[in-house]
């Protein structure tokens, strides 16, 4: 039985064999595909250059029982999830001419991938304009030929732009008004997600009256809040106490591309719906709610940021900055991003946009820095999936506090999924016995939200000055009850979920559906 298998094997190997450089004439060597549709849609194949005296083979792969392989993720994934089976590869994308050695277009246009001339301005704007389709092909932060200029410091003034030629460069400092030895140092304490009563409970330990900065108001944090299981009288009374709210969408959709290939009207169902439903049911009136992190941090490209600016959403959260010695300050996207586009999906903005974005500097999660061991970097702690002891994690948040410190005071962005704190026991009382450690030990140190960030950058003050820092002193230690005991426990429905009943809780009055994507005020449908 053994040897008819190797001998039907090697017969088909030599039926394959005439066909292996057709199939990889042009195809990238770490791209997967399948050579048949039949069967359970788990073996693919990729072009190995390695073969006996330069020949190429196939490399094969099997996904698990019960996964399937989807050629667009290029993973296993659940066989239900995957709605590529009935296709053989990716689909081939034909790329525009843009390095010729002739110029061949006039002056102003550019060659599609067939030959043809178009106006350059229609290049990458999200609509095909040549007959292959090729201008909406090469359109990432380094290729889209209608992408940002560079940083230029002597155009780019606060308080509206911010940039350094390597993103390193600390505000106030370049003209000498500052020193980085005078500079604060600030940390984002920022969780993602439904807020609700049992990740209250963490954030009360960490964020109380008593924790206080060196300018005597409470140390702060973001909470980039989703719809799905929100108590809105937690929001409000986290917004009374001076936090930070932002938004970070209604469904939360597990689908990648949902976000990454979302189009401006997607974000703004998803981003200004949530922002309406958090300002209407947590009674949020001040127009402070003005950040955005994407779920997943999964960014949706210029798209994203085109409907932040036309809703005046001030900054984003979602990019994260790769691990490097020395960590990134935020900066606005009037230029170029100071740093490669990194996971994400690589779908960063590469536009100009009045927008600030607030980098996740990606941490170093090494148990022994001293060790040049290759870990990549995290960019949420919740995402070290190597941390699973207390004391791994107190080195974590010491370790990399120090980096920040010791080189250009960066803010330090601390970004949790509250699951995760919840999971690991004992983990909360780490942060807090941290908190505690580095007020008492520093004198320049701020627990603040992602805004108050952006305030201080907008005009740099020294640690000697901020006692006295007005932007810091709103909120600054709120006293006080909050605005209802007893919220309302509005049992509701949507068509757009059938068959499922939510608990809203908020101090305002119930609505008449569960509010949802299509109707996020619960008044019902428009139409």
């Amino acid at each position: 039985v053994f040897a008819v298998s190797v001998s039907a094997q090697r017969d088909d190997e030599l039926a394959y064999a005439d066909k292996v450089e057709d199939l990889c004439q042009g195809r990238p060597p770490n791209e997967y595909f399948r050579l048949t549709t039949e069967g359970d849609c788990r073996d693919v194949v990729r072009c190995d250059r390695a073969g006996i005296a330069g020949t190429i083979r196939l490399a094969s792969v099997k996904c698990p029982s019960g996964l399937a392989f989807d050629l667009e993720r290029q993973t296993c994934d659940w066989k239900a999830k995957v709605d590529n089976c009935d296709r053989l590869s990716k689909p081939r994308r034909v790329k525009p001419n843009f390095n010729t050695d002739e110029p061949v277009c006039p002056d102003g246009n550019l060659q599609c991938g067939n030959g043809e001339c178009i106006s350059q301005a229609f290049f990458c704007d999200q609509k095909p304009d040549c007959a292959d389709g090729s201008d909406e092909n090469a359109c990432s932060v380094d290729e889209d030929p209608n992408k940002a200029d560079v940083c230029n410091p002597s155009e780019c003034l606060l308080p509206d732009c911010f940039c350094s030629a390597d993103g390193t460069t600390a505000p106030g400092v370049e003209g000498g008004k500052l020193e980085i030895s005078n500079l604060p140092m600030m940390i984002t304490f920022t969780f993602n997600g439904a807020v609700n009563d049992e990740n209250v409970r963490v954030y009360d330990k960490l964020f109380h009256g008593e924790r206080l900065n060196p300018n005597g108001c409470t140390a702060k944090a973001t909470y980039f809040v989703s719809h799905k299981y929100s108590n809105y009288s937690a929001v409000q009374e986290l917004h009374r106490k001076g936090h930070e709210i932002g938004v970070f969408s209604i469904t939360n959709d597990e689908d990648p591309k949902y976000w990454t290939d979302g189009s401006y009207d997607t974000w703004l169902a998803e981003m200004a719906g949530d922002r309406l439903i958090i300002e209407r049911f947590a009674n949020i009136t001040d127009g402070t709610v003005v950040g955005v992190r994407a779920p997943y941090l999964l960014v949706g490209g210029n798209e994203q940021f085109n409907m932040m600016t036309d809703q005046f959403f001030a900054y984003d959260s979602s990019i994260s900055a790769p691990l490097s010695s020395v960590p990134i300050w935020p900066y606005t996207l009037h230029y170029r991003m100071p740093h490669k586009c990194h996971g994400n999906a690589q779908n960063c903005p590469s536009r100009s946009h009045p927008i600030w974005e607030m980098p996740i500097n990606e941490l170093d999660r090494r148990d022994d820095p001293e060790f040049d061991e290759n870990l990549t970097g995290c960019h949420l702690v919740s995402s070290c999936s190597n941390i699973y002891h207390k004391d791994q994690f107190r080195q974590l948040l010491q370790h990399n506090f120090d980096r920040h410190y010791g080189t250009n005071k960066a803010p330090l962005s601390l970004s949790f999924d509250p699951s995760w704190l919840l999971a690991n026991t004992g983990f909360n009382d780490v942060i807090d016995d941290w908190m505690t450690h580095v007020l008492s030990t520093y004198t320049d140190v701020y627990f603040v939200t992602e805004l108050q960030v952006i305030q201080w950058m907008q005009n740099p003050t020294s640690t000697a000055s901020l006692r006295d820092f007005a932007e810091w002193k709103e909120n600054c230690a709120v006293q006080g009850q909050p605005h209802c005991r007893l919220p309302n426990a509005c049992p509701l429905e949507t068509r757009e979920l059938p068959g499922e009943t939510h608990r809203l809780h908020t101090c305002l009055d119930c609505p008449k559906n569960y509010p949802w994507i299509q109707d996020p005020t619960g008044d019902g449908f428009s139409f």
